[in-house]
């Protein structure tokens, strides 16, 4: 099975480094066409940038994998392996900062900046209806300003007709009061139901640019473009949310009611020191009275109206591909794991060489280089095998100097003794 192994490893080699290769190409195009996107203009030195960084992009995966490739799954020792898997997860770091990014960019850029302009719309959107309902919120106001000016207009014509209030008919201080009082209720009331066709005017302008928003959100063409003209329009929304945001006239309403309680100035009674005039300044008094309640009860509902929440500033400010994709990367998790993929994948192929070569380790056991052995091998064993064989038969009896020592072989290798023992030639 070791040997199988071996043989698979070696045949596989060549289609190992055509993959890395190729996975190193892919992932510099999408690089080049991430950075392509950041750059600005069409120039040559714009796409001569782009190229080089994609360029050196893909050398560098390319040799950063092949190093693990050939050195990971070779290492034996815990510290050895710790330092390797170190060096694998910072290279897989900076490997994603230089060119995974920028792969999503290429990848999903364009889908990303159509969020951003979709959530721009939707943002506007919820802006312009907040500040419809602010402005529409004073209209509540009609029908008690209505209400209150018909009971000072109605308490005025009974004193005129039959002098319901001071016993003396007639057109006197308190119907001149009276009346004032109910048409200064009865102007602001048209006032109020007059701003109405203004609101609706301005509202109906902010869904026209909405519209045009939504169109070129999902329109055909470069994303750049329609990002230019989507911001030309957005100025334009601004301002139209802005004027409706100061049509309400609720400010109006609470400076009349106050203006109705603090600058109201009794009028001498027409009727002087008579009865008639004691009972004016009974009425004018109670006028007063109600006056004052209604002036409380206006401001208190222009208070409600004043404290609801405004429109906040809302500034459109266009991003890159390459932001939008890092803004909204919980939306293109498919398009990341595609652009990490391209550029980590060959770690997994780091992992099944681990696991081959434990496998065969674990066959050959420790001494495995003793499994090594090639035919050139054999045959130089084989050859120095034969030449000891050789040796040994060419032994020759104890030279005359009586020291028990060989003399020198013919091919000059080193004689025996006649006890076996090695020695020299006289």
């Amino acid at each position: 099975m070791a040997r199988e192994l071996r043989h698979h490893l070696t045949t596989l080699e060549t289609t190992m480094s055509a993959a890395l290769a190729v996975l190193a190409t892919a992932s510099g195009y999408w690089t080049y066409m991430g950075v392509r996107g950041l750059l600005d203009g069409d120039g040559l030195l714009a796409i001569g940038g782009a190229l080089i960084y994609s360029i050196a992009v893909s050398v560098g995966i390319y040799v950063f994998w092949t190093y693990m490739l050939r050195f990971m799954p070779l290492l034996r020792g815990r510290r050895y392996r710790l330092g390797m898997w170190l060096t694998m997860a910072v290279g897989c770091v900076a490997i994603m900062a230089m060119s995974s990014w920028l792969n999503a960019a290429a990848l999903a850029g364009s889908g990303a900046v159509e969020q951003h302009l979709a959530r721009t719309v939707e943002e506007y959107q919820q802006r312009l209806e907040l500040a419809h309902e602010n402005a529409l919120a004073a209209q509540a106001l009609v029908p008690d300003l209505e209400r209150e000016a018909e009971r000072f207009r109605q308490l005025a014509e009974k004193e005129r007709e039959g002098g319901a209030l001071t016993g003396s008919s007639g057109s006197g201080t308190v119907v001149q009061l009276l009346t004032q009082k109910s048409e200064e209720l009865k102007t602001l009331a048209r006032q109020i139901r007059d701003s109405r066709q203004d609101v609706d005017r301005l509202f109906d302008l902010g869904g026209q640019k909405l519209g045009v928003l939504r169109e070129l959100v999902s329109a055909a063409g470069d994303i750049q473009q329609r990002s230019v003209l989507f911001a030309k329009q957005a100025v334009g929304l601004v301002g139209v949310i802005t004027d409706l945001q100061q049509t309400s006239l609720a400010p109006s309403v609470k400076r009349a009611a106050l203006d109705m309680k603090e600058s109201f100035i009794a009028p001498s009674p027409s009727g002087g020191a008579t009865t008639l005039g004691v009972a004016q300044n009974e009425v004018i008094a109670e006028i007063e009275q109600a006056i004052s309640a209604t002036s409380a009860q206006l401001a208190a509902a222009a208070d409600e109206i004043l404290e609801r929440p405004k429109v906040a500033a809302f500034r459109f400010v266009p991003l890159s591909p390459a932001e939008a994709v890092l803004r909204y990367a919980s939306d293109f998790i498919p398009s990341w794991a595609g652009a990490i993929a391209i550029d980590l994948l060959p770690a997994v192929l780091v992992f099944v060489l681990m696991l081959v070569q434990a496998a065969i380790r674990e066959r050959e056991g420790m001494t495995d280089d003793a499994w090594r052995v090639t035919a050139g091998d054999m045959a130089a064993a084989l050859a120095a095998l034969e030449r000891l064989e050789a040796l040994r038969a060419r032994k020759v009896a104890p030279g005359a100097n009586g020291h028990g020592l060989a003399p020198l072989a013919p091919d000059g290798a080193p004689g025996l003794a006649p006890d076996g023992a090695p020695g020299l030639a006289p």
